[in-house]
């Protein structure tokens, strides 16, 4: 692995900027915390991280406010990707209609500061819901100029494909993203709620090969499980160290066959000198699918760290020690 690491890039369809690897997870961004918050984004765009993501209800949509400052300040919104999402749930009612779509939209593109978001998903999907109105009302935010790309997020692949399935037949532009989660753990509960939807473990091989088919960018949440794969959690330290971990982590992650991929993490970090989260990270880019890792960090040095993960090479017998798929050790 090289001394030094650089950031890694892709592309998505309808986004004429290229797409960072890592992606910049913002539910710490806040105006409450402008300085700091600014300082983080700079540090990010400094060192290749050139894509955000953030959400409609990220921090009471105090995240998308900081974000369009930062935009506004630094005078570099064409290069920068912003991903966005909306139509999540509230405490009365599930959102993913027409109506409330254009509403989020509305108000992440007044927050951000802009006339346009790159990459728009809907945050939760309802399959009560048919698809194409839908596929419609972002066709018409798509034809207006107001989002390059979308998607979604928390959208099981058969509710996609039939969403592209009603946009190839009415001539529409189809879904060319999603955000669901993947990592080297797998969520066994979900962290926030009903219809959270995950592509990680043995119960999703399925879902994993429509992606892989498709080679559909898949920009993946929790891909770190929230903190588990943080290089400071242990099996044997967790019941000492679980408040370092959100509520989300320790419901939906926090069960024995994590544990044990996370030995086998920490056991292979050692044996090719590199970290813990450089390992988790690293497995997720060796499954012939088109990964981009939304990673959160708290300063420029974590920002730094994540980089190197890009470079690691996992052979067929590493990732299936660590994913449980083999016990036959290759270290």
């Amino acid at each position: 692995m090289p001394a030094s690491s650089s950031m890694q890039y892709g592309q998505v369809p309808g986004v004429d900027k290229s797409v960072s690897r890592l992606v910049l997870g913002t539910m710490i961004i806040n105006t409450r915390e402008l300085e700091s918050s600014f300082a983080l984004l700079d540090s990010a765009f400094e060192q290749g991280y050139n894509t955000l993501d953030t959400a409609h209800v990220y921090a009471g949509g105090d995240s998308e406010r900081a974000i369009g400052r930062w935009l506004k300040a630094r005078g570099n919104r064409e290069k920068v990707v912003i991903i966005s999402k909306g139509a999540h749930p509230n405490a009365d009612r599930w959102r993913v209609t027409p109506f409330d779509i254009t509403a989020d939209l509305t108000d992440s593109l007044a927050r951000l500061q802009t006339d346009y978001i790159d990459i728009y998903l809907l945050h939760r999907d309802d399959p009560e819901v048919p698809v194409g109105p839908i596929v419609e009302v972002l066709n018409e935010h798509y034809e207006a100029g107001k989002i390059r790309a979308f998607g979604g997020s928390n959208w099981r692949h058969e509710r996609i494909q039939a969403a592209n399935d009603y946009a190839a037949a009415h001539n529409l532009q189809p879904f060319v993203a999603s955000s669901p989660n993947f990592s080297l753990a797998e969520q066994l509960d979900n962290p926030w709620g009903p219809g959270c939807v995950s592509i990680s473990g043995p119960r999703e091989a399925e879902a994993r090969e429509w992606y892989r088919r498709g080679n559909m960018p898949i920009f993946a949440y929790s891909s770190l499980a929230r903190g588990l794969f943080s290089g400071r959690i242990t099996r044997e330290n967790y019941h000492r160290t679980k408040e370092q971990l959100d509520k989300a982590c320790r419901r939906a992650y926090c069960h024995e066959p994590n544990f044990e991929r996370l030995e086998r993490a920490r056991r292979l970090a050692e044996v090719k000198g590199v970290s813990v989260p450089q390992v988790a990270l690293a497995y997720l880019f060796h499954h012939g699918l088109n990964v981009f890792a939304l990673v959160g960090a708290a300063s420029p040095a974590e920002l730094a760290d994540n980089l190197p993960a890009l470079d690691i090479k996992l052979t067929a017998a590493e990732l299936s020690w660590l994913d449980l798929t083999s016990d036959v050790s290759p270290i």
